[in-house]
């Protein structure tokens, strides 16, 4: 009996932000991006006591797109276009750098002064080599946007792209592919087909060809695989995919498709070229040297 090739599982390395550590998927030494996906981090699940959370400086980004999405609590975003929203769950946010953008992740005082909880997924895309040097750019979209529905049993969120007969709103740039899916023991799901795809298993546990992931692994799917099926109660996964756009330079904070336009970023932040955050311009992180 020819026996399946076990697929390829990523396991996260922890990182330190500063005051909260986070899970990081991509990129790693085996798989640099899934798509146009090159960095994947999940944040939490964590309990933060009162006077203790978020709180990430500005810092800059070039040629790339973040996208923040949580399931439980609350972050406070605010960026050089004069952008100030709080992301609550469900929510997508896209920040868009393209040709330079300066942002900060903090909480609210309301929110910072209560004991909290935290547990979300921040992810960024790279920008196809026409796209990277556009005008930088913020959208919100509140979860009430999000498309979702019921498929033999499994609730299924459409945050970009679309897939299963629903289309998101979110803008993107490649073809793109980011969605949720909630399963119960026994259940099953149709994988929908894009050019890369990978599933990260943020609670729970499923069967992939007869090979088990586990909770917060991360596992690459090829044309072979066709479904999943959940093996414990709420069971909850990210499928993330899309198009390959090429290979991207990634160095710090800073993504593009040409090592010399990292090297001019690195060169604009140690001088202080990037535009200001309105109210928040009292500091920084500074490039790791």
């Amino acid at each position: 009996m020819t026996q399946t090739a076990p697929p390829q599982v990523i396991t996260p390395k922890n990182k330190d932000l500063g005051g909260f550590s986070v899970r990081r998927l991509l990129p790693t030494a085996q798989q640099k991006m899934i798509g146009p996906w090159i960095f994947f981090d999940h944040m939490g699940p964590t309990d933060f006591p009162a006077g203790e959370g978020i709180d990430v400086r500005p810092h800059p980004h070039i040629n790339l797109a973040t996208v923040t999405y949580l399931f439980k609590g609350e972050i406070w975003h605010r960026d050089s276009l004069g952008s100030s929203e709080a992301i609550l769950p469900g929510d997508i946010n896209l920040m868009v750098a393209g040709s330079g953008i300066v942002h900060s992740e903090r909480e609210r005082k309301v929110v910072h002064q209560q004991k909290h909880h935290l547990d979300g997924l921040q992810l960024w895309l790279a920008l196809p080599e026409s796209d990277e040097e556009i005008d930088p750019a913020f959208y919100h979209h509140a979860a009430s946007e999000i498309p979702c529905k019921k498929i033999n049993g499994v609730s299924i969120r459409v945050m970009m792209g679309n897939a299963f007969g629903l289309i998101s709103p979110v803008k993107t740039f490649a073809e793109t592919l980011y969605l949720e899916a909630s399963l119960q023991q026994g259940q099953s799901m149709t994988l929908p087909h894009t050019e890369e795809r990978a599933i990260y298993v943020v609670k729970g546990q499923v069967s992939l060809s007869n090979h088990v992931i586990e909770t917060h692994q991360m596992v690459v799917l090829s044309n072979n695989h066709k479904s999943i099926e959940a093996m414990l109660n709420n069971t909850k996964i990210i499928l993330i995919g899309g198009a390959n756009i090429g290979p991207r330079h990634i160095d710090w904070n800073f993504v593009s498709s040409r090592k010399e336009r990292i090297e001019q970023a690195k060169f604009d932040w140690r001088n202080n070229r990037f535009p200001l955050i309105p109210g928040d311009n009292k500091e920084f992180i500074p490039l790791p040297e």
